[in-house]
């Protein structure tokens, strides 16, 4: 094999390698989440395939000269990466979550495509070794080509491609490049050509392949930057539309009425906003989601300045086709992460901050710590509030490590919830709100029970305990939050 050829195909089986650990975090997030544990099932599952792969393919190439086999080990890659999607799609609605379930699920998308690349590198090593006085210098120098082949794999798929394709398409390039690719070296390398059925076998797989990745519904209607979305209408009211990213329902908007609230989370968080003062108000909010709340605040004190700060430019985009989101002077949006973001505001510029940034179930741990506080503390006026959604399920230790958290911050720390999660009998969505001025505990109980709520207003120190106060240096959020039950 020519050492051009030999570059071009380690380069080319190492970045698919990598598009496809990239990409497998994305296909499985509807149905496990997107937490740290997928992406430990995602690097864990492709490094022992990896390491599974060179062994087999290094003992293939002491037993059968490696061009009689890497052209369809090429291609049966590229076959299997094709098949990723809909095995995520087959298996995942009943799998269930957890990190057994995740590691299960990331195994069969990506573990069989990632063992037959990997085989390939073994055996080009074979075809350019002439000596072994050159060993060194050619099983170092085909390394190097594969590792910067899967650090190209790695800053296209993340920084170009994921941002001007859906997942299926880039999966259906890298697939239907490697089969096309594998093809031509089984034809080519070889003295000679394998069996027509071989080939035809590789063809059939290639073509049932791509249009099976193309035929296959996702359980999606778009694909943004970081989720997998849809919006629903309901059947109960005409305007009612709901935000449903990674399969869990974040939003629900009423394109006819801006102060209807459905979601029991954003009625508390409106109740402590109608705490504060008559009048306008300048509101930082973390997370975009549906835009539920800063159109509420439009409607009900007019003159609100509201600013969020959303990471997703998709959820943007999606807000504006189909939620009904209309930016301007009074709401403003800005892409980008929440943590970078509120580094770059104003200090005391707001008199309310609403936490309302998930990544699938939790605050995403830098949004959650000591330190992402006192930026909030920064931020807010004197005598300022913070809001923050928090889910968690019993025994809460995420919530109440969160509560501690904002405790070591601020002068005074609520939690509204209802009696169950007051009592530990259930979980769900938790708003806790902080303070340097001492909370209103009686309105917040007051506007509860004006709309017919039931929720408690909790006392920070006793609802936290123990609990540890996350830091940047450790703030272990996915081993803390119980797993949320799946419908």
């Amino acid at each position: 094999m020519s050492p051009r050829l030999s570059a071009a195909l380690v380069v080319l089986v190492s970045a698919a390698t990598l598009v496809l650990e990239v990409l497998v975090s994305r296909l499985v997030a509807p149905y496990v989440g997107l937490t740290l544990e997928t992406y430990t099932a995602s690097i864990g599952v492709v490094l022992g395939a990896l390491a599974a792969g060179a062994a087999l393919g290094g003992r293939l190439a002491d037993a059968v000269d490696p061009r009689r086999w890497l052209g369809p080990a090429t291609a049966a890659g590229g076959v299997l990466l094709l098949l990723a999607r809909p095995i995520v799609f087959g298996l995942g609605p009943g799998l269930g979550s957890g990190a057994v379930a995740t590691v299960l699920l990331v195994a069969a998308a990506v573990g069989p495509a990632v063992l037959a690349l990997a085989t390939v590198t073994p055996g080009v090593v074979k075809l350019r070794l002439r000596s072994l006085e050159e060993t060194g210098v050619t099983v170092g120098r085909l390394s190097a080509l594969g590792t910067l082949g899967a650090l190209a794999g790695t800053f296209l798929t993340g920084f170009v491609l994921l941002s001007a394709l859906p997942t299926s398409r880039v999966l259906l390039a890298t697939g239907v490049l490697l089969v096309v690719v594998g093809l031509v070296l089984a034809v080519v390398l070889p003295r000679t050509r394998p069996p027509a059925r071989v080939l035809g076998a590789l063809v059939a797989a290639g073509v049932l392949g791509a249009a099976t990745i193309v035929a296959v519904d996702a359980p999606c209607d778009h694909e943004t930057r970081y989720y997998c979305a849809r919006v629903l209408d309901d059947p109960a009211r005409d305007g009612g539309r709901t935000l449903v990213l990674d399969g869990l329902r974040h939003s629900y908007v009423d394109l006819d009425d801006p102060t209807y609230l459905e979601f029991t989370y954003t009625q508390r968080i409106a109740d402590a906003i109608s705490t504060r003062p008559p009048g306008p108000l300048d509101v930082l909010h973390l997370g975009l989601g549906g835009g539920t709340l800063p159109r509420q605040l439009a409607a009900v004190r007019p003159g609100t300045r509201s600013t969020v700060l959303e990471v997703d430019p998709g959820v943007v985009a999606l807000d504006r086709d189909e939620l009904g989101l209309v930016t301007g002077p009074d709401l403003q949006v800005e892409v980008g992460d929440a943590r970078t973001g509120i580094a770059a505001r104003p200090a005391a510029a707001y008199d309310v901050v609403v936490g309302d940034a998930f990544g699938s179930l939790a605050v995403p741990w830098h949004l959650a710590t000591r330190e992402m506080v006192q930026q909030v503390r920064r931020v807010l006026r004197p005598g300022g509030m913070y809001a923050l959604n928090v889910i968690d399920n019993p025994p809460d230790a995420f919530v109440r490590a969160e509560a501690a958290t904002l405790r070591a911050v601020f002068g005074d720390v609520v939690v509204l919830g209802s009696p169950d999660q007051r009592s530990g009998a259930s979980g769900g969505n938790y708003v806790l709100v902080a303070s340097d001025a001492t909370l209103p505990r009686e309105a917040l109980a007051a506007a509860a029970a004006a709309r017919g709520g039931s929720d408690q207003v909790g006392e920070g120190a006793l609802f936290a305990g123990d609990a540890q106060v996350l830091t940047d240096d450790d703030a272990p959020v996915d081993q803390l939050l119980t797993p949320y039950p799946r419908s």
